[in-house]
């Protein structure tokens, strides 16, 4: 209280000399929007250097988050899970990791009501190895598994399989890793591709496995029977570097694809969002190529219950949703400028009501710091939380006061 009793004072002395500067950056279709559904800006930090990877709506309506933290004075990075009610609060977090460093990359709810977390753990060895962790429904460590040999592994997207099991796919020794489980963790068979790193896999609905990775400067696209054998693959891309980091089935078969591509088109761009709709033998049938900044990357993407799709990004540090039709067509965007600092996504879904929840992180203002950032939005991907935006517009102006930013931060008031 005394530390926003000092801040609220300053204000008044400053007299509020500002821009308005809070309004979602959104261009909407024809008609003019109601939004509907809670929504709700949070953030999770413990010291810096703590980030969101994967997030999944629940059986409850909250929230599972996976990342890392970094823990000052103990082993450094370990995976951080988080479970929120439906409105962004903290029911409980867990950190797992040794005396090296550790990191959350793919979570999911299991059938049984617990967690299933793949990430990658220094433990074992001086590379990394590919973690597996399951847990309850408090997210106590059930068991834990890790794979791996002398080189660089790690686990970058799992999904439980219809036998109860687990699919993985990941990184071996700079190879495309994909590890099929039971539902104890026991390793049933490994399949290793050329290409470099796994980025994303699903299940399909003739029981194999759907792959995305990278391969020689292209996107690349495998697609395996349900014993890991590949029956066929493809690649997409341009005259640079282009990432795909991850893809969907659709109902009609095919599969969604998100990533970057440096586009020979654009020269003076670094980077542009790409989507790519494929049919179920990897042909592409469409692409469309997103752009706003120097800097624009496709995250995640996924179909929605109207047959369109979402895709999750960031756009010159700040986080990125786009609502297409069925054929890529934009419906609307959202660049998030209410939030102040950099903000990067790593992990967006629709929800049951109709909204979108991020996942991602934001990196603070003053003290370089990153935090867990969750956003939940309406079903036209606008985010209002009083609150929050109170916080950011007094961060805003402290920002153009630094000295007065100094004289708060040296009354260390809790």
């Amino acid at each position: 209280m005394k530390k926003l009793l000092v801040i609220s004072i300053i204000c008044l002395f400053i007299g509020l000399c500002f821009q308005p500067a809070f309004a979602n950056d959104v261009s909407i279709g024809k008609v003019e929007q109601q939004p509907r559904g809670g929504t709700f800006v949070k953030t999770y930090g413990r010291s810096y250097d703590d980030r969101g990877h994967s997030v999944q709506q629940t059986t409850d309506g909250g929230y599972i988050i996976t990342g890392q933290t970094y823990l000052v004075g103990a082993s450094g990075h370990d995976v951080w899970l988080i479970k929120t009610d439906s409105n962004g609060n903290k029911l409980w977090d867990k950190n797992f990791g040794g005396d090296d460093a550790e990191y959350g990359y793919c979570v999911q709810q299991t059938t049984d009501g617990g967690y299933i977390i793949t990430g990658q753990t220094e433990e074992f060895d001086i590379w990394g190895n590919l973690w597996l962790i399951k847990t309850d429904s408090n997210g106590n460590k059930l068991w834990d598994k890790n794979y791996g040999g002398d080189k660089e592994d790690c686990g970058k997207s799992i999904c439980q399989t219809t036998d109860g099991g687990y699919i993985i796919t990941g990184e071996n020794d700079g190879r495309i890793w994909l590890i099929k489980t039971d539902n104890s963790g026991n390793m049933i068979w490994d399949k290793k591709f050329g290409g470099y790193e796994g980025k994303s896999v699903r299940q399909t609905t003739d029981g194999g496995y759907i792959i995305l990775g990278t391969r020689a400067g292209d996107i690349y696209l495998i697609k395996t029977d349900s014993a890991g054998n590949k029956m066929w693959d493809k690649t997409f891309g341009e005259d640079d570097d282009d990432n795909g980091l991850c893809v969907e089935q659709t109902t009609d078969g095919g599969y969604i694809i998100t990533g970057f591509s440096v586009w020979k088109y654009f020269p003076d761009s670094d980077s542009d969002a790409w989507l790519i709709k494929t049919d179920s033998n990897g042909t592409k049938i469409w692409h469309k190529v997103f752009s706003r900044t120097e800097s624009d990357y496709g995250r995640y993407v996924q179909q929605t219950t109207d047959g369109g799709f979402i895709l999750t990004g960031d756009t010159g540090g700040k986080v990125w949703l786009i609502k297409t039709d069925s054929k890529g067509q934009k419906i609307w965007e959202n660049r998030f400028n209410e939030i102040r600092g950099e903000s990067y996504s790593r992990c967006g879904r629709q929800t049951t009501d109709g909204g979108y929840i991020i996942v991602g992180y934001l990196d603070n203002f003053f003290s370089e710091i990153d935090d867990v950032l969750l956003i939940k939005t309406d079903e036209y991907g606008k985010s209002r939380n009083k609150a929050f935006t109170v916080n950011m517009l007094l961060l805003r102006i402290l920002e153009r006061f630094p000295l007065l930013w100094r004289v708060v931060s040296r009354l260390n008031l809790n």
